[in-house]
């Protein structure tokens, strides 16, 4: 007898765990951003009677969802608060939609994210203060979107960032000495925004930069000869700026160096539509 209930027993335990046991918690935070983004609408919906392990765009690992992708997918609404509790999620990709709203602060505190992509959506507000807490994000990328303000100070402490893409906002201020942290930066892009002031000459400690963006912004005098170090670069666009002088041989000749923009510099730009830069902050 105990040969025959041994098999049974085990293809139960197989049949129960072919079912994902995520939390309460954790589905619930799935069905409010189905439903702040109006997830009947989806291009690929989901079914929310079946297990959320089939559900499109959910990955979940021993009990737990740790990648969300929705990109492409008609999300239109906002991101919820309650995101913050997929406390193992380490991607989320909602990127190419019609999300509007801000970046929920809550979602400062998911401590495992390793890529957080809201690229070309309708985004608007700033950067959350709290973004310094991601720690362990390679991957921040929110190009095309009304993002506005200035970065926050612990944007820098993001040391492990591997992509930065803040491009076609409506960010401004500088770029502060402590870009230095990036260490492991290989793209860095606030192409077309309103920052000001010097390029910071800590940029050329970045040695694994292979783009760097900077044009259509209001950036200031000279171009730092510490670029000249940036031996793995390969994009370089300084671009529509009110940059001064010229760029220097030793920068052109960089080895891997493909793609160089330095032209209209430095731009005419209408000061009562920009005010802020520090030509015009001077006395």
């Amino acid at each position: 007898m105990k040969k025959i209930v041994t098999p049974i027993l085990i293809l139960l335990a197989t049949f129960q765990f072919a079912f994902s046991q995520i939390t309460d918690s954790e589905k619930s935070a799935l069905l409010d951003l189905y439903k702040s983004t109006n997830g009947q609408s989806w291009n690929n919906t989901w079914d929310l009677s079946a297990d959320v392990s089939t559900w499109y765009g959910v990955t979940v690992e021993n009990n737990t969802v740790t990648k969300i992708d929705l990109g492409m997918n008609n999300l239109a609404g906002e991101i919820p608060s309650s995101i913050s509790n997929l406390k193992n999620l380490r991607n989320l990709n909602l990127g190419f939609n019609k999300i509007g709203g801000t970046i929920p602060d809550e979602i400062t505190s998911i401590q495992s994210l390793e890529t957080l992509q809201l690229f070309m959506n309708q985004i608007e507000g700033e950067i959350p203060n709290s973004i310094g807490n991601l720690q362990n994000l390679k991957v921040f990328e929110v190009f095309n979107n009304f993002i506005s303000g200035e970065l926050p100070a612990s944007i820098y402490k993001l040391t492990k960032l591997e992509k930065l893409q803040l491009s076609s906002n409506r960010l401004t201020g500088t770029l502060s000495a402590n870009v230095k942290n990036f260490k492991n930066l290989h793209q860095l892009s606030v192409f077309d925004n309103s920052f000001y002031g010097k390029i910071p000459q800590e940029l050329g400690s970045l040695i694994g930069l292979t783009e760097l963006s900077l044009g259509n912004n209001l950036f200031e005098g000279n171009i730092p000869l510490q670029l000249n170090k940036l031996t793995n670069l390969e994009t370089l666009l300084l671009n529509n700026n009110r940059l001064v002088g010229s760029v220097d041989k030793s920068i052109k000749k960089l080895p891997h160096l493909l793609t160089l923009e330095f032209s209209n510099n430095p731009k005419i730009i209408d000061v009562s539509s920009n005010p802020v830069t520090q030509t015009t902050m001077k006395p």
